[in-house]
């Protein structure tokens, strides 16, 4: 068996771990008022860190570009409660306008 199939087969095994102790968790631990509200706020913090690296990474790098007027834009469009696709096709916009013009 190659080291591959070896990886593979405890990644799996891992997984399938990792499920498991999430379903064993008990009902009174799952209803607790903490674990609730960590529940709701997790996504919405990951989403953000996604966002922050998408924008300002380059490799290893902090990048300001193009990108950051596009959240901008985007942001600032969100808050007016613009329709989804007014708020992407704005901020491609400008982020293409700004790289055509430098």
């Amino acid at each position: 068996m190659t080291e591959l199939w070896i990886g593979l087969l405890l990644t799996a095994a891992g997984c399938y771990a990792l499920k498991l102790a999430g379903l064993s968790v008990p009902d009174r631990v799952l209803d607790h008022p903490l674990t609730v509200r960590a529940g709701v706020l997790i996504p919405v913090a990951l989403l953000g860190a996604l966002v922050a690296v998408q924008v300002l990474g380059d490799g290893s790098a902090l990048t300001i570009d193009a990108r950051v007027l596009a959240l901008g834009v985007a942001a600032l469009l969100l808050w007016w409660r613009m329709p989804f696709l007014v708020v992407v096709g704005a901020a491609a916009a400008s982020a293409a306008l700004l790289r055509l013009l430098t």
